[in-house]
């Protein structure tokens, strides 16, 4: 049951993520680094010292009394991821919803979960997953396969990106996305890629914090099992360090483009533009929110980053489908994306049997 939950989870996580750059399409007037900052104040500012509120009680104490060191460590991972999910914000606006995302998650997947575990070989941490325990237990044998059989999804989808490419340089009038522009979002989306896996780093570098929450919870609802929300307080830390990063980038485009007039102009829908914004911001940080969950459920580091990025995939495949980025595209190359997504569908069924070996 711990299993279904922790899947179920990881899918709404998933959902969100994969869908959160949706409302920032309905942005009209502003350019980008306006919107970006406007919807990742939400995402890094207010919505989560307000879930934290919501979920922890004490949250503020928590953080007072964790060691500066880790505080420290987790907000620095949070800038380094910061500057994962700003070139994410790019490497989508270049490569469009689906492409840009395979790609980018494609590579998160791989070093957030691989990372982390072999990390703990070299620094072993009660209750952590080390690669060893990994390579020499069968259910971590089957987590590997599962990263393994995603990985081949991951690139099937990036190859259905290219053909996507082709496609639409050979069709004639073909609606190609004037923004589309793939040399430049390749580079971003490596960036990004890399960068954003930190994120499961700053999880593990709090941990201190989420253990204090989970123990007083404990506490006061004995035998109930492992707290839903303990990560929430670390997230505060991390998500501090995301919008350090994201803020100092989007000033800086705002002046140099002469983008601070979107935040008054009257000219365009404002009400509107501000609701867009949040609306995005929100969903962006509501990953967080149920990857927490699901971790608590699943327990293992490698296989929920594995199982997050992958349902991430999924939905920003679908809803490029949806908002008809492969319009005019070749059957074969429709076909492709098709089948890189049922593997990307079968490494959630192998990582979730390793799971549940366990």
């Amino acid at each position: 049951m711990h299993t279904i939950l922790g899947i179920i989870f990881h899918f709404i996580g998933g959902f969100a993520s994969g869908s959160f750059y949706i409302p920032y399409k309905k942005v009209k007037g502003w350019a980008w680094e306006s919107y970006w900052i406007i919807g990742g104040l939400f995402s890094w500012l207010i919505v989560p010292p307000l879930a934290a509120y919501l979920t922890i009680p004490g949250y503020i104490d928590i953080i007072k009394h964790t060691n500066g060191n880790i505080l420290w460590l987790t907000y620095f991972f949070g800038v380094l991821w910061g500057i994962g999910g700003l070139t994410y914000g790019l490497g989508v606006r270049y490569l469009g919803v689906a492409l840009g995302s395979s790609i980018i998650l494609g590579l998160c997947s791989v070093f957030g979960s691989l990372i982390p575990s072999i990390y703990y070989d070299i620094n072993p941490s009660p209750g952590k997953d080390s690669f060893s325990d990994l390579l020499h237990s069968s259910w971590g044998q089957m987590v590997l396969l599962g990263i393994i059989v995603s990985v081949i999804g991951i690139i099937i989808c990036g190859k259905a990106g290219v053909m996507k490419e082709k496609d639409l340089k050979e069709k004639d009038g073909g609606e190609e996305n004037t923004e589309y522009k793939v040399g430049l979002g390749l580079t971003v989306a490596i960036i990004s890629g890399i960068l954003s896996a930190c994120f499961a780093f700053g999880i593990d570098a709090g941990k201190d914090m989420a253990h204090e929450a989970n123990n007083a919870w404990k506490a006061l609802n004995p035998g109930q099992g492992e707290f839903l929300y303990q990560n929430n307080v670390t997230y505060v830390i991390i998500l501090l360090g995301g919008l350090t990063t994201n803020l100092i980038w989007c000033l800086y485009l705002n002046s140099r483009n002469k983008t601070f007039g979107d935040y008054t102009n009257s000219k365009t829908p404002l009400i509107k533009n501000y609701i867009f914004c949040a609306l995005a911001g929100t969903t962006w940080f509501l990953q967080f929110f149920f990857y927490g969950m699901a971790e608590s459920k699943l327990g293992n580091g490698a296989s929920s980053w594995i199982l997050h990025m992958v349902f991430i995939i999924l939905i920003a495949n679908t809803w490029g489908l949806i908002l008809k980025e492969w319009k005019g595209v070749k059957k074969s190359t429709i076909v492709t994306l098709a089948f890189g997504i049922a593997i990307l569908l079968l490494s959630v069924l192998v990582v979730g049997y390793g799971n549940s070996i366990k």
